[in-house]
């Protein structure tokens, strides 16, 4: 993976002397988007950025039961099976820091967040974002800026001697204050604030006191990206797209900052020329996760549709029912976030852009209810009206032959249409 970490590592002082550069960053876990992820980069011969969330991934098991070292076997079983070259992958690790426990106090949960960063180096992630913007017990919503930039570095030097011990690629890093909450927004978003020029500054002028004070100066120079908020975020029904010139001030930042870039969070649902003039002003990390299964689960629920006309069978239990089951069983990763009327909420359950139901496609019953969906259909050839009908987006693609009229194939197109979105904006 060190090929495409170095090349990951130059976007910076490759756009700094005048190149056009920006990467969509991959932060899902699920198995069909990594494999329409990789198949993507393979067809484009492009490095791909998979990166793993604090909440979904850690050296406790996370939300999907896997450590950073299963993670990665995960991913790269996938790549063999497609023949993604393992030198154009970097795995990220996102949001590392003490979110998944910041109900404890900062001292504990601390020991908890180092040791998940030592496992995440450890298992030869290099692209590592340094995130201790949340309050612990006691602290409130959020740290001072000076107390978030002293656990970033703590945690970077767990990384840097992680690498060092196992000898492996050393990291780059990704640093901020004004970090978006992992899995979503919980407040209103009609006082979206873009991050101010000073703040930005700010943020370097303290990690680098920071990193410094632990002896950590050449760490500190392979940090190469700095999380703002140039005004993007979605909500369950709504998404905020970039107006460049709320951001111009931001974005000017940079000129003086030729060692960054910005990453860019909550992109999704973002029309391509939002996300190109994000690339253009610097915004060139763009990260995507809940529009790749929102994609992926409008591609099931469509063949699950298809199904019920195709392969008609009354013991066979619908998707979407199967999928209500579950998220009403543990309404623990959608309770806070969808609100109003009963009817409402199971809207928005099903088809919220927050996408709150890919926290649940790991589960037993979810897998299984999706294995006889697909089991169903088989390899038949699906007839053109019904993938007009209930997969219309594809329509096209299938008619021209670029894509197979099977299952498998038109799910993994699914997520691919948002990926030839980030392509085109990223160049």
């Amino acid at each position: 993976m060190s090929q495409a970490t170095d090349r990951l590592a130059a976007i910076a002082s490759r756009r700094a002397a005048g190149e056009r550069r920006g990467i969509t960053s991959i932060c899902s876990a699920h198995p069909q988007v990594i494999e329409a992820a990789l198949r993507h980069g393979k067809g484009r011969g492009a490095d791909v950025l998979i990166e793993a969330t604090c909440n979904q991934v850690n050296h406790e098991g996370g939300y999907t039961g896997m450590t950073p070292g299963d993670f990665r076997r995960f991913v790269e079983t996938i790549a063999g099976k497609v023949g993604f070259p393992l030198d154009r992958l970097v795995l990220g690790g996102d949001h590392l820091g003490p979110n998944p426990w910041k109900h404890l106090p900062a001292s504990e949960a601390m020991v908890k967040a180092s040791r998940m960063v030592d496992a995440y180096a450890e298992a030869g992630f290099t692209k590592i974002h340094l995130d201790a913007s949340m309050g612990c017990a006691g602290e409130g919503a959020a740290p001072s800026d000076a107390t978030i930039a002293a656990r970033a570095a703590e945690l970077a030097e767990v990384a840097e001697a992680a690498a060092k011990r196992t000898e492996g690629a050393k990291p780059v890093y990704v640093i901020g204050t004004e970090v978006p909450v992992p899995g979503g927004a919980l407040e209103a978003m009609d006082h979206l604030a873009v991050t101010t020029p000073e703040a930005a500054l700010e943020t370097v002028r303290i990690h680098r006191q920071a990193f410094s004070q632990r002896g950590l100066d050449q760490a500190f120079a392979r940090a190469i990206g700095i999380v703002v908020q140039p005004g993007v975020e979605f909500g369950n029904a709504e998404v905020i797209t970039y107006q460049p010139e709320r951001a111009r001030a931001l974005a000017g930042t940079l000129q003086d900052l030729p060692q960054f870039v910005f990453e860019a969070h909550s992109t999704d649902y973002q029309p391509v020329a939002a996300l190109t003039a994000l690339v253009d002003d610097g915004f060139a990390i763009l990260k995507v996760g809940p529009w790749l299964t929102f994609a992926l689960r409008e591609a099931l629920y469509g063949l699950s549709h298809i199904a019920d006309i195709l392969a008609p069978d009354s013991s066979r239990e619908s998707l979407p029912a199967a999928m209500e089951r579950v998220m009403l069983a543990a309404p623990g990763n959608w309770k806070n976030y969808y609100h109003g009327s009963e009817a409402e909420q199971r809207i928005e359950r099903h088809f919220s852009y927050s996408d709150r139901i890919r926290y649940y496609w790991p589960s037993p019953t979810a897998q299984g209810a999706t294995d006889a969906l697909m089991q169903a259909l088989g390899d038949r050839d699906i007839p053109s009206p019904l993938i007009s009908q209930y997969l219309g987006r594809l329509d096209g693609a299938v008619a021209s032959g670029s894509v197979a009229p099977k299952a498998r194939e038109l799910l993994i197109a699914g997520v691919t249409e948002v990926l030839d979105i980030y392509a085109s904006a990223t160049g």
